[in-house]
């Protein structure tokens, strides 16, 4: 599908919704502007993260400061998840273990399968959950489905595998519309 073709599917899917799906509630640089003043503000309790170009980059090297970020949302209650499709578990558990989180990996985003999975670790309600990460497709439209607050991050890297590159030019699509309702709803 042609992105011109792709943006009247994203109309058409608005139209018959109700909502946009595809639309993250924010879109953050990356994980650290993530505060515990903004989680309260949304009434958010615990976070579901993604890994790949969220919290690690290409050569799967982990985001600078993000230890300590992880850290100080813990020590203020925040529960926290890594929810990941990819199916190499010794990555997963190796970023799992340096923040110490409990993981699930070859999760299917954006199947609602591990989003309840991860709701069962995270023992809260759906609306008092972020999911975090740097796709739309999988994250954000996986998050929207399961009734969870959405933060789109942008990639930490720009290298991708081949699958989320094939997907890149689509998302920046829906980027730019929800920019442009963004700062139309600022007005």
């Amino acid at each position: 599908m042609s992105p011109a073709k792709y943006v009247g599917a994203i109309n058409f899917y608005k139209i018959n919704g109700g909502i946009m799906k595809l639309y993250p509630n924010l879109y953050l640089n990356n994980v650290k502007e993530i505060t515990i003043e903004l989680l309260k503000k949304n009434n958010i309790k615990g976070i579901i993260l993604d890994i790949d170009n969220t919290l690690i980059d290409f050569d799967k090297n982990l985001l600078e400061g993000c230890e300590k970020w992880c850290d100080n949302l813990k020590k203020q209650g925040i529960r926290m998840c890594i929810l990941s499709n990819t199916n190499k578990v010794h990555k997963v558990k190796k970023v799992a273990e340096i923040l110490d989180l409990q993981y699930l990996y070859f999760a299917h985003k954006p199947n609602k399968k591990g989003f309840k999975k991860a709701i069962e670790i995270l023992k809260l309600k759906p609306e008092n959950i972020a999911v975090v990460g740097d796709q739309i497709f999988t994250d954000v439209l996986g998050g929207n489905r399961s009734k969870m607050f959405t933060i789109l991050t942008k990639p930490i890297d720009t290298r991708d595998i081949w699958l989320t590159r094939i997907k890149r030019p689509f998302e920046k699509i829906v980027i730019k519309k929800y920019l442009k309702k963004e700062r139309n709803t600022k007005k």
